[in-house]
């Protein structure tokens, strides 16, 4: 009997779109989005918000266009973004068609408030003339009152088949740069709902367990949900729904994908909760070191252990750490190996310098294969 290796994940096979610069689906990486709470119609806050979310390693940002105002600001906001901009949009479909105008880089509609068929039309025809890619955004809280009188309630059946009838208008019309969400809050219905959809079409799909909650119920929601789709190939692109600043959805979408191996970003710090037996408070150290290592992009790995009873075999396995010893010192870990002890005082800083020095290195030997490369 073989068995396939247990940290293999094999992605479904889904055809390949661009949202802007950044591809979505078939080979490319999976993709970590947020939306902007600011007013659109405020373009400078936008923009401000935007850059944040930006530096946490957005790699799209959905903005909401609800009014002319909105979509009169877009253009601001899309020329001084660096990451694509989707514009979605809720019961007025000419918002779609402004919004395309003015450089969205995809838009998202909801098909069950967007109006008929005519309407939705109007938009592909937009999309067409900008080259802007779209997302069908199917919601468990706004089907359409057919399908609900049909099957009783929101099931995965009932938002399969808005999906399909969606997909269907699209092709129609001879368009096909499109993902597709089948999203509740319901982590059972919305995993169910993308397990069907996954099994009837090959377009990239957008996951995420909407209105999750709060960050840590939001976390846990979203991280089952989106965790077990990932976990069994099904995902090009997600988005984790937390009622927290928009910045948190990106750093726990990252932290979704690092821990399933799927992406690497960022210093991946392994810590233990603490015990009697720590040698420093680990719990205060690693919030501080969470908070300024965050601007660290290069992925790598850090252990903050306590004390020696899995100190050394977690450093083992981590490019930098750190265990806990006696009399206010512990060891300094490098590639694995014990290198020498630091008082605990200096701790924080200590392990901030040495990450920026690993980051530099990594970085300069990433940049001398690349010149290598083009020069062969």
């Amino acid at each position: 009997m073989s068995v396939r290796p247990y940290r293999d994940i094999v992605r479904r096979k889904s055809r390949k779109i661009r949202v802007g610069s950044v591809e979505v689906g078939g080979d490319a990486p999976i993709s970590v989005q947020s939306m902007t709470n600011t007013l659109t119609s405020d373009a400078r806050a936008t923009i401000a918000q935007i850059k944040r979310l930006e530096d946490a390693g957005a790699d799209i940002v959905r903005v909401s266009c609800p009014d002319e105002d909105s979509t009169r600001a877009l253009r601001a906001i899309v020329n001084a973004s660096k990451v694509p901009i989707v514009a979605d949009i809720h019961f007025h479909y000419k918002r779609a068609i402004e919004a395309a105008a003015a450089g969205a880089a995809c838009l998202r509609i909801n098909p069950g408030n967007i109006g008929s068929a005519v309407r939705v039309k109007e938009v592909v025809q937009a999309a067409k003339d900008h080259g802007v890619s779209m997302r069908i955004g199917v919601n468990a809280g706004s089907l359409e009152n057919d399908l609900l009188e049909k099957y009783g309630e929101p099931c995965p059946e009932a938002m399969v088949e808005s999906a399909q009838r969606h997909m269907r208008i699209l092709e129609d019309n001879d368009f096909f740069e499109f993902k597709i969400s089948v999203k509740a809050s319901d982590v059972f219905l919305a995993v169910a709902a993308y397990q069907a959809l996954a099994d009837v079409c090959d377009y990239p799909l957008h996951l995420g367990i909407t209105e999750a909650g709060g960050m840590i119920p939001g976390t846990v929601k979203s991280s089952l949900g989106i965790g077990m789709l990932l976990w069994s190939g099904i995902g090009d692109t997600i988005r984790v729904s937390l009622s927290a600043e928009p910045e948190e959805e990106i750093r726990v979408g990252f932290d979704l994908l690092k821990t399933l191996g799927l992406r690497h970003r960022g210093v991946n710090i392994v810590a233990c909760p603490s015990c009697a037996r720590q040698g420093f408070n680990v719990i205060e150290t690693v919030g501080l070191l969470e908070e300024k290592l965050k601007h660290i992009s290069t992925p790598m790995s850090l252990s903050i252990i306590g004390c020696v009873v899995n100190g050394p075999g977690e450093a083992r396995e981590t490019d930098l750490g750190f265990t806990g010893g006696g009399a206010g010192a512990g060891m300094v870990y490098l590639n694995g190996k014990p290198a020498y002890k630091l008082e605990n005082n200096g701790l924080v800083d200590h392990i901030v310098e040495l990450c920026e020095k690993k980051a530099a290195e990594i970085e300069a030997a990433r940049a001398d294969a690349d010149t290598l490369e083009h020069a062969q």
